[in-house]
């Protein structure tokens, strides 16, 4: 065992912690009760009790602390998100990337209702923001996106709109090459693979058709991309197991 008699404090928290995420990997009663306990929280909608700087945002707020680590060490110059509901997580990247005094925030959805727009074009965040209306797989959406991140030397992409294993594997296939190496492709609500089917009302998604079922076929044949099971051992609740997807090469 190594002497830490001497260790600096900073080092040596982040080695302790480092140490415990580890630890939560193998901790298989740790792991069971965190599981169980996402699905409660899942049927009580507990992921729609939130807003974020004054815009509804539909995350588990361990997610949230978990993206905004990924954001502040990255520091990326595009954040990519399909998916934009009440606008939310759009506001939360760009005060994100407020903090960090550059980049853009492109939110893609095929019905931006008039009044989330609204809303979110008077929010002061909206300056770092570009909204694109249509199909995230139509081939001029991505057209327009690819555009936009022309010069970025950071791209991170978050999946988050159409749950189907089509949809998500055609955006994977799509947005995954914009990633950067060392960035993320983050592809939310894989957890609907393992919720009971009877939590799955009126949804063309489910148990064998999701985020989950897509990211497990798409990295068959793709190298480039490996799960970050640390993020997920450090947070324990989420949305995505399984669904950060780090860019390696």
């Amino acid at each position: 065992m190594s002497d830490t008699s001497q260790e600096n404090p900073i080092a040596q928290y982040y080695r302790e912690r480092e140490e415990r995420i580890q630890s939560n990997k193998t901790d298989s009663k740790l792991i069971a009760i965190a599981n169980e306990f996402i699905k409660e929280l899942a049927f009580a909608r507990y992921s729609a009790n939130f807003s974020w700087l004054g815009r509804p945002i539909i995350q588990i707020p361990q997610d949230l602390v978990a993206l905004q680590e990924i954001i502040w060490s990255l520091q990326p110059d595009v954040i990519i998100e399909t998916g934009i509901a009440h606008g939310g997580s759009l506001i939360f990247y760009a005060s994100m990337l407020e903090l960090t005094g550059n980049g853009r925030v492109i939110g893609i959805d095929i019905d931006i209702r008039s009044h989330n727009r609204a809303e979110i074009e008077k929010h002061p965040m909206c300056k770092r923001i570009t909204m694109i209306e249509g199909s995230s797989v139509s081939s001029d959406v991505v057209d327009q996106v690819r555009s936009l991140c022309d010069g970025a030397n950071t791209v991170l992409v978050c999946l988050d709109s159409n749950h189907t294993h089509d949809h998500v594997l055609r955006e994977l296939e799509l947005y995954a090459p914009l990633v950067t190496v060392g960035s993320y492709c983050v592809v939310f609500d894989t957890g609907i693979e393992d919720l009971p089917p009877h939590m799955i009302i009126d949804r063309p998604w489910g148990p064998g058709n999701n985020p989950k079922t897509a990211l497990r076929e798409f990295l068959k044949t793709n190298n480039h991309f490996v799960i970050d099971k640390d993020i997920e051992a450090k947070i324990l609740l989420t949305s995505a197991p399984d669904g950060y997807l780090k860019r390696v090469r």
